[in-house]
């Protein structure tokens, strides 16, 4: 089968509702099997399962609140026109969800790990880059247009933060964190190598997190997998960042609720820059950049696309000043969108490959 075929077979189709309720069976199974069955049944209460709840609940029950102070702000969406045609039906939905559901986990966070170091660490990244994206869907408000602050600018703040959690970082954990474990045993020593890594994968996971953020529920429910695959990957060793993943995890769940097609809400740069940051620091902290990868490859992917689809362009650009296209449109999932496939087809099945991407990193890290 070709790579063309591949790319316009369709799945089954799920309602949004169905695909949340999916989800949420998910992830709830798997935080009790991991706490009760793998680690004993009195981890319920601080390892993944009860973070996952409250964080579920509370940000579920806060977008009741919020949404509509949202609406009477007028913080409706700006839609690209150049876009997929069935998203400018999308106009007006208000964005910014980010401001309810990423709060709420961080303060879950810091009161089950006592406020641990390494949580307050991680907490701050997380509202540093979600302020940077606060600031740019302000400004995409205001303007009402898709352009925010400058991506010069965007990207200036995120290598800035990104500057200052490296250096926390190699202060903290020098010289171990230097050492990165790959599949096998193998392991590299990177040395100061590290500092310019550590900031790339900073700078490249919320932009990638922020590209997936393009279709009702897709970034926040792949987000959801990734943080708590990543929370049991590290649970040994990093308990604190494991409550961290797991409250990341409930409150991108309690979003959903709002966020499935058809969305109530959008997170906007406010959540998906948060989301990528906070699953890069974790990695980073924990020394997990393998296993981050992994769980994290939806993103990369479909970073992978847009930077193949520019690429393609450029590079049979003819006399004209036309190139062709290497997919319908970039990111990968406006492709199956123009492919003929709906939301959630392409929301469902984003999910199952994450799902497996997560079981590969468990198993093989």
């Amino acid at each position: 089968m070709d790579t063309k075929s591949i790319l316009t077979i369709k799945p089954i189709d799920l309602s949004g509702t169905s695909l949340i309720i999916a989800l949420a069976c998910v992830l709830t199974v798997t935080a009790i099997i991991f706490d009760g069955v793998i680690q004993g049944w009195h981890n319920l209460a601080t390892t993944l399962t009860l973070p996952l709840l409250i964080g579920a609940l509370i940000s579920s029950v806060l977008g009741y609140v919020v949404i509509p102070i949202l609406q009477r702000l007028k913080t409706g969406q700006v839609v690209q026109e150049d876009g997929p045609q069935t998203h400018l039906k999308k106009a007006g939905t208000p964005t910014m969800g980010g401001i309810f559901f990423i709060p709420v986990a961080v303060a879950i966070a810091l009161i089950i790990t006592k406020f641990s170091p390494n949580a307050i660490a991680v907490c701050l990244v997380t509202l540093s880059y979600g302020f940077i994206g606060w600031i740019d869907d302000w400004q995409v408000l205001r303007q009402q247009s898709n352009k925010g602050i400058s991506p010069r600018m965007k990207l200036t703040w995120q290598i800035a933060v990104a500057i200052l959690f490296c250096v926390w970082l190699w202060g903290q954990k020098f010289p171990e964190i230097t050492q990165i474990a790959l599949p096998g045993g193998i392991t590299l020593s990177l040395g100061l190598l590290f500092l310019p890594l550590a900031g790339f994968v900073l700078t490249a996971e919320t932009n990638a997190t922020n590209l997936t953020d393009g279709v009702d529920g897709l970034a926040a429910g792949t987000s959801a997998i990734a943080f708590l695959g990543l929370g049991i990957i590290i649970a040994s060793t990093h308990p604190e960042l494991t409550a961290f993943c797991a409250a990341m995890s409930g409150c991108c769940w309690g979003f959903l609720v709002h966020n499935h097609n058809p969305a109530r809400v959008f997170m906007g740069d406010t959540g998906s820059l948060a989301l990528g940051g906070a699953l890069a620091a974790v990695g980073l902290l924990s020394g997990n950049l393998w296993a981050l990868f992994i769980v994290s490859g939806i993103f990369f992917i479909e970073s992978l696309s847009v930077i193949a689809q520019v690429s393609y362009y450029k590079a049979t650009k003819g006399a004209d000043g036309k190139g062709k296209r290497l997919f319908k449109m970039a990111p990968i999932h406006h492709h199956f969108e123009l492919s003929g496939w709906k939301e959630t087809q392409v929301v469902g099945m984003f999910y199952l490959v994450n799902i497996v991407l997560v079981v590969l990193a468990y198993f093989f890290r």
